[in-house]
């Protein structure tokens, strides 16, 4: 439905697709599809064919269309999402990703240098990947391109990137599944001593720095465990940086600690990415960092998010009421809660729409539930519920990658099924204590009351997540309303 409304909404003539499923996934879509006139397959030598009908182009044809480019011309159009409703087309100009890019190259100048080179894994429909290519090319930093994450390990041995970029998902599956095999192999109590070592020391570095002892025991830790941590990254990996949803102090206190700090930032499609972020000069984990050079951030009365800067989009496609409602006074109302410390750093709590408001009046952010429970390594993914309800409930789903090994500690046959895990014993104990643990960050009000473990985890091709990993809240709540209903029953 939202590759349909896509085409149509936009009017998109060309249809460019990598691979042959792509093409009959998409068949019953494009067929349908007034405007497009064709569709090209790179694997079928798409790249070849527009080279070859280039050619004839004349360089007088090309010199009068690039001088029919300005800096206010649109440079793409970039469909939000769809976390809560259809995806509404942002126009982002040439001047907006200028401006983006000087902002980026600035603040992290030690990272977006000649020499460099990052593995880009994240997907080019997001304004994220798109806005740090455009940055690498001006400052000639070398970029790797890979879609397969299921191999990354191997291929940062190969690349050995000196930062990476990324969301928050994939550093909790990195820190989940590393937690996880050494629990396996039965060195979980070192992991976890090194874990709690690293984020006391990453604490004390912001308050002073480390004493004696506990710089003794980050040394040690750091040849035992973080720095296989940093090999698995390839071995040159100095930094991170994460955006497109919060990370959470407590990853971003293990990271700094383990040796490989992640630069937090915050943006939309709208921002033409970061218009906030951490550097090495300013840093504060578990917050967003401050605004960029030129940009302006406040707080709004309802505890809003306003934006205002070069970065900002000029508006939605066909689609003026959205601006209007987006944009009030020349600032960019994000629809997230967050707030701005006496320094400047800016914080964010939750999306507006997201907010869920109990039978008893109660306001509650998902959003701190649902990560405190993505940190154990059992639990794929977590939809906090609860609106108009007489409390807070949850959907939690099992990670299909660190189950065989907890089913090896447990004594349990390699082919159980998750239906038969669901009901076992030692691991609702486990999801019971993840649960407790989460609930102690949020009043009692906010507290999760009842879960349901569900048999199928929430994914991409099952339209449950975003390119990026986030929840499609209104999907979910549709395709799993009757275990929704059954935590209240």
């Amino acid at each position: 439905d939202q590759a349909q409304w896509i085409l149509e909404d936009s009017a998109t003539k060309l249809l460019i697709v990598e691979t042959a499923s792509h093409v009959s996934n998409l068949k019953d879509v494009t067929d349908g599809a007034a405007d497009l006139r064709e569709v090209l397959q790179i694997d079928a030598g798409a790249i070849d064919e527009l080279t070859t009908r280039g050619a004839g182009v004349s360089d007088e044809d090309v010199h009068t269309r690039r001088h029919q480019v300005t800096a206010a011309s649109p440079a793409t159009l970039i469909y939000t999402s769809g976390t809560t409703g259809r995806p509404k087309g942002v126009q982002l100009t040439h001047a907006n990703f200028y401006a983006e890019v000087q902002a980026t190259q600035i603040a992290l100048h030690d990272s977006m240098r000649e020499g460099n080179r990052t593995l880009m894994f994240l997907p080019m429909a997001h304004v994220f990947a798109r806005a740090v290519s455009f940055g690498s090319f001006e400052s000639k930093v070398t970029v790797g391109h890979t879609s397969d994450v299921s191999t990354l390990v191997d291929q940062f041995a190969v690349f050995k990137p000196n930062f990476i970029l990324s969301v928050p998902r994939v550093f909790e599956k990195v820190y989940n599944s590393a937690k996880q095999k050494a629990h396996d192999g039965g060195k979980g109590s070192i992991f976890d001593k090194a874990a709690a070592t690293a984020i006391e020391w990453s604490e004390a570095q912001e308050k002073g720095g480390a004493g004696l002892v506990l710089n003794l025991k980050h040394t040690v830790f750091d040849k035992l465990v973080y720095s296989k941590l940093r090999a698995a990254l390839g071995g040159n990996c100095d930094r991170a940086v994460s955006g497109g949803g919060p990370l959470g102090a407590r990853l971003g206190h293990f990271f700094r600690g383990a040796g490989v700090p992640v630069y937090e930032g915050y943006g939309l499609t709208e921002t033409s990415a970061a218009v906030t972020v951490n550097t090495t000069k300013e840093q504060r984990v578990g917050t967003v960092g401050k605004p960029i050079d030129g940009h302006a951030v406040k707080v709004a009365e309802d505890g809003e998010l306003l934006l205002k800067g070069p970065v900002v989009f000029s508006g939605y496609w066909h689609n003026e009421k959205a601006t209007a409602e987006a944009i009030v006074d020349g600032w960019f109302h994000t629809g997230d809660l967050g707030s701005i410390d006496q320094e400047g750093f800016v914080s964010i709590t939750g999306r507006k729409k997201e907010i869920i408001v109990t039978a008893g009046g109660k306001n509650v952010a998902p959003a701190v539930l649902e990560d405190a429970l993505r940190a154990h390594p059992l639990i794929s993914q977590c939809l906090v519920v609860g609106d108009g309800k007489p409390f807070i409930g949850a959907l939690i789903t099992l990670d299909s990658e660190t189950l065989p090994g907890w089913k090896e500690r447990h004594g349990l046959a390699a082919d159980t099924p998750v239906s038969e895990l669901v009901k076992n014993p030692d691991l609702v104990a486990e999801i019971d204590e993840a649960v407790a643990e989460g609930n102690k960050k949020v009043s009692n009000p906010e507290r999760i009351k009842k879960y349901r473990i569900l048999e199928v985890d929430f994914t991409q091709e099952t339209g449950e997540l975003t390119p990026t990993l986030k929840l499609k809240r209104n999907v979910i709540h549709k395709e799993h309303g009757a275990a929704i209903e059954a935590i209240y029953a």
